[in-house]
C-alpha cells in the first residue's frame, strides 16, 4: 500500500481512458465509471449500479438503476448539481431486488456509505451488498438555481442549449452546439452548495476507485485503486482490453503532484 500526502491510500495511479468508441463518445474525459460497471456488469461482480441519469428537466441528474451498458452510456457524463445517488441504494435493493450493487458518488457521498457499512442504522440488508463504490473527483458542486444562474447571468446563455458542462484549467466550461463557453471559477465563488467549502476530501478518499480529469491529458483520467477489490476489478478490466492505462506523469498536466 502506498501513501499520498493529499491523496489518501492508494494502491496505484495511472492514467486510464475507456476502449469502447461509444464510451468515448459520451464520456466526461476517460469514460472510467461507465467502462468499470459495464466490466463489472458483464462478469457478474455486481448486477446494478446506480448513476446520476437524466431526467425530465435539463441538467437535473435523476438516479437510476443501471443494468446493461446502454443504461450506463445513457447515463454518462458529469452534472455539476447533486444526484442523491446514496438515496437510491434502498430502492435498488429492496424494490429492485439487485443483491450487489455499485454506485458513483461525490467524496461527501462515499464517505457517507463507508459510515454506512460502518454502522447500518437504517440500512439493514443494504450494506452488505454494496460491491464496488466509484468516488469521481469534487471541489465543488452546485445547487441547480445556481447554475443556471450564472450560466444566464455570467455567461449569456440558455441552460437547454448547453449540451456538456466541465471544470478545468481554472474554469467553468459549458458547450453548445456551436461554441465553447467559459468563465473564470473566481466568478463562479459563492454559487457552490455551502458545505464545499468546508469539505476535506478532493480525491474520494475512501472509495474502491477514484477518477477525475485532473493530471491528465484530454481524453484521459487519472485513476486512483483504493482497496483490494478496487484494485482487482480495474485491473481485470484492463486485462480484458476495456480499458487502457498509461503512466501517470504530472509534469504531462499539471494539477495532481503525486510524490
Amino acid at each position: 500500500m502506498e501513501f499520498g500526502q493529499e491523496f489518501g491510500k492508494y494502491k496505484q495511479v495511472v492514467c486510464a481512458r475507456a476502449t469502447d468508441k461509444k464510451i468515448q463518445d459520451v464520456a466526461q474525459d476517460g469514460g472510467i465509471v461507465t467502462a468499470l460497471f459495464s466490466y463489472a456488469l458483464d462478469e457478474g461482480i455486481i448486477e446494478g449500479a446506480v448513476v446520476a441519469g437524466p431526467s425530465d428537466e435539463p441538467w437535473v441528474p435523476k438516479p437510476v438503476v443501471a443494468t446493461t451498458t446502454d443504461e450506463l452510456i445513457a447515463a454518462a457524463g458529469t452534472k455539476y448539481t447533486h444526484s442523491p445517488n446514496v438515496w437510491a441504494l434502498k430502492e435498488a435493493v429492496r424494490q429492485a431486488g439487485i443483491e450487489k450493487v455499485g454506485t458513483v458518488g461525490t467524496p461527501c457521498q462515499i464517505m457517507g456509505i463507508r459510515k454506512m457499512q460502518v454502522y447500518p442504522f437504517s440500512t439493514r440488508f443494504v450494506a452488505d451488498k454494496l460491491k464496488l463504490l466509484i468516488g469521481i473527483f469534487c471541489m465543488e458542486n452546485f445547487p441547480m438555481a445556481s447554475i443556471e444562474t450564472f450560466t444566464a447571468e455570467k455567461m449569456g446563455l440558455d441552460i437547454n442549449d448547453i449540451t456538456k458542462m466541465d471544470i478545468g484549467k481554472g474554469k467553468f466550461f459549458a458547450e453548445t452546439a456551436d461554441d465553447n463557453h467559459g468563465i473564470s471559477l473566481k466568478e463562479t465563488h459563492g454559487y457552490e452548495q455551502a458545505g464545499c467549502n468546508v469539505c476535506p476530501d478532493y480525491v474520494a478518499e475512501f472509495a474502491d476507485v477514484a477518477t477525475g480529469s485532473v493530471g491528465s491529458p484530454d481524453g484521459w483520467s487519472t485513476v486512483f485503486t483504493r482497496t483490494d477489490d478496487g484494485e482487482s476489478i480495474f485491473n481485470a478490466a484492463v486485462s480484458a482490453g476495456l480499458i487502457e492505462t498509461k503512466e501517470f506523469d504530472d509534469s504531462v498536466k499539471p494539477g495532481l503532484k503525486i510524490g
